[in-house]
């Protein structure tokens, strides 16, 4: 084929488009806090219709009440527990109901530390069933409505421990590297239907999590192992994850970026 006859996408001026998604809905999973949190403060600052979840029922029930009562209505939080099939079921159904899905953002995981002599079977399954299965029925759910619409972006939230490893993460850093061989092959399954799906890969994150588990003492001594000498703030991950489902990213698909200030580059 010639050069001349291959069609390219209309390439969006970046300084007139910015980051909006006015009109767009996005789903993303684990947004009641930390890192999901901070990726729907940007979605929401951004315009658009968001389709949160979190496993707490109390803490959903409340959140939806307050944002009723603020007259907010382009913010629905749903319960859904993915180590709970029932639960995942209901889920995916919801999916399939939507009229249109444009952004997926997989941010839900879970983690339990120990040595592979001494890892349990139990913990095993759900961080599999968490952190891999959940993520690939929710991509193959988004993916039906994308192909549909010929449009979509979706974003897998893994881990430096995907490209790295240190001791007691052989099940969690199995989970993410599955998740970056998954994204790789549905970015090329759904290229044709203008679907562009990616990784980001966090590192030491400064979330309420990395606050409560760990002393004042042991976050001063993680960031110094990094070379910019502190710990990433979510909205520096967040941000990343807005330009890859933005309308300014028309050609980077399949791809794991690790974003944690050079801490795998040395």
């Amino acid at each position: 084929m010639a050069h001349d006859a291959i069609q390219h996408p209309t390439i969006p001026n970046a300084m007139a488009l910015v980051l909006k998604f006015s009109g767009k809905v996005v789903l993303i999973t684990g947004a009641t806090r930390g890192i999901g949190a901070a990726i729907a403060r940007d979605f929401q600052a951004a315009g658009a219709e968001l389709i949160l979840t979190g496993t707490d029922p109390a803490k959903i029930e409340e959140l939806n009440r307050v944002n009723a009562a603020k007259g907010i209505r382009n913010i629905r939080y749903v319960q859904a527990d993915f180590d709970d099939e029932a639960s995942l079921e209901a889920f995916l159904d919801e999916i399939s109901r939507l009229p249109r899905l444009d952004v997926c953002v997989n941010n839900a995981g879970i983690n339990r530390n120990n040595l592979i002599a001494d890892v349990l079977l139990e913990d095993m399954e759900r961080i599999l069933r968490v952190n891999l299965r959940a993520p690939t029925l929710i991509c193959r759910a988004a993916s039906r409505k994308m192909q549909a619409a010929r449009y979509g972006r979706i974003v897998n939230i893994t881990s430096i421990w995907s490209v790295v490893s240190k001791p007691k993460r052989s099940v969690y850093a199995a989970t993410k590297a599955g998740l970056v061989g998954l994204t790789r092959t549905i970015a090329a399954d759904l290229a044709p239907y203008n679907v562009l799906a990616n990784c980001v890969s966090p590192g030491f994150v400064l979330t309420e999590l990395t606050r409560s588990t760990l002393s004042p003492q042991e976050m001063e001594e993680m960031a110094g192992l990094v070379p910019l000498k502190r710990m990433a703030h979510p909205a520096e991950i967040s941000k990343l994850v807005l330009f890859l489902a933005s309308d300014l990213n028309t050609y980077i698909t399949g791809q794991n970026i690790v974003i944690d200030g050079g801490f795998s580059s040395v």
